[in-house]
């Protein structure tokens, strides 16, 4: 079957559409690691907050139980910085936050991936006095 204009015009339309996206260039950026007891979120984002890419152990693929274990994290926090080595990404400061094991995962995963690492801040909640307890029961 022969090609007419029109297919001939979608098809350099979603070529150049495609192509118009043009790649950050970001040498320091800031890694965010939200370790919880379920998951552990990684997000790589520039100086002012812009995201550049971000990963979690639930979309590397795993699932219930796995998900918060220290090498789900591990392979998140290499996905990401991956692509953020894609983007240019040479420097960085890590802010980890939660009580989740994958901290120490996620963290030395980030070290062997050849980032240099200025920073690591821990900006975990802390409560100051906790939230109003439940009033007295009466039975």
């Amino acid at each position: 079957m022969t090609e007419t204009k029109t297919d001939a015009a979608q098809k350099e339309k979603k070529t150049a559409k495609g192509a118009s996206k043009k790649k950050k260039s970001i040498t320091n950026g800031v890694v965010h690691v939200y370790a919880s007891f379920n998951n552990t979120i990684i997000t790589i984002s520039d100086n002012t907050g812009n995201v550049i890419c971000w990963s979690s152990a639930g979309k590397q693929g795993f699932k219930g139980s796995r998900k918060s274990t220290p090498y789900a994290a591990q392979v998140a926090t290499q996905y990401a910085v991956n692509i953020a080595k894609e983007c240019g990404l040479q420097t960085a400061v890590v802010e980890v936050r939660g009580p989740g094991v994958g901290r120490e995962a996620s963290l030395r995963a980030l070290q062997a991936s050849g980032i240099n690492i200025t920073l690591i801040k821990d900006i975990t909640y802390h409560p100051h006095n906790g939230c109003r307890p439940a009033k007295r029961r009466r039975v």
